[in-house]
């Protein structure tokens, strides 16, 4: 059975060498995908023995995950293990993080760090990770208790249908999405993780823009259901204030004008909301009709 450990890391100079070698204790291959760095990651990391693909610039998390799902399929992996490479995911835990697959328990493995109450982890970042999660398992079938996690572990099975679209750091909820929409079987295991470096980025501005984007793919994938129902019941509503305010115009003669409004403002972005479910659930329809008709086609030139 052949087991790669992957590694997304741009700019990780500091702890991508160490992170590399313990890695190396519980799997065949460390691969590094270098999205862009412009410090000496590559280098170090191919020093303690991984090996490196590269991006010639920094395209996010979401395509360098994408890379290392492309490259283990064309290798013909068994299993494939995430890990950051910043020292925040601990490689001893990579056998307990594999077992599940092993055992023919699961499909998917995720490292959750809230399977108990209490933990070392800054409170501004749990606020933000069960937001995250809040809305990702509202879009998903399967619920998990830490939708962001970097360090999982995905099976021969699963990484067959790994085909992700997400740029940056919402690729967890899109995979988790993805393993719904495919019936795999998930299992959490606990995880420790560690907090050595400040945030790259500010931590407000990155956790609404990961949230935008979870709510624009649960949007994308069920229009109807996440834009179209709540649009029709804010029409309904606006009919219902309609029948109120002229029932009042009828009863005393007097027109309520912020009343007459309000139902003009809900009636006209309700039948709005409808239009474009209707329009975006065509889009997806025609989407997913071209890309299995091109997949065939691909399939059928394919060299014998």
């Amino acid at each position: 059975m052949k087991i790669i450990a992957t590694i997304p890391a741009y700019n990780e100079e500091r702890f991508i060498g160490s992170v590399i070698l313990k890695a190396k204790k519980y799997v065949d291959e460390v691969v590094v995908i270098d999205d862009g760095s412009t410090d000496a990651t590559a280098e170090i990391a191919e020093a303690a023995g991984a090996k490196i693909i590269r991006h010639n610039a920094n395209y996010g998390k979401g395509v360098a995950i994408n890379t290392a799902f492309k490259k283990v399929r064309e290798a013909k992996v068994d299993i494939l293990v995430l890990l950051d490479g910043d020292g925040q995911h601990n490689p001893s835990e990579i056998p307990a993080i594999l077992k599940p697959i092993l055992d023919n328990k699961a499909d998917v493995v995720i490292g959750s760090r809230f399977l108990i109450p209490k933990n070392s982890i800054p409170k501004y970042r749990i606020l933000g990770q069960k937001i995250l999660t809040l809305v990702t398992n509202l879009g998903a079938r399967v619920k998990l208790t830490d939708s962001q996690s970097g360090f999982r572990a995905f099976s021969k099975k699963a990484i067959q249908v790994m085909n992700l679209r997400e740029k940056g750091l919402s690729v967890e909820s899109e995979m988790q999405i993805a393993t719904s929409e495919n019936d795999l079987k998930v299992v959490e295991v606990l995880i420790n993780v560690t907090y050595t470096e400040k945030y790259k980025r500010s931590p407000l501005a990155h956790g609404f823009g990961v949230l935008n984007r979870v709510i624009s793919m649960i949007v994308e994938r069920r229009p109807l259901f996440y834009l179209g129902i709540p649009s029709a019941v804010i029409f309904l509503f606006g009919i219902i204030v309609g029948i109120a305010v002229l029932n009042n115009f009828v009863t005393t003669g007097n027109l309520a004008i912020g009343s007459s409004l309000v139902t003009v403002l809900l009636c006209i972005v309700g039948i709005f909301g409808v239009f474009v479910s209707l329009i975006l659930n065509s889009l997806k329809e025609f989407i997913k009709k071209l890309e299995a008709n091109l997949s065939e086609k691909l399939e059928r030139n394919k060299p014998k």
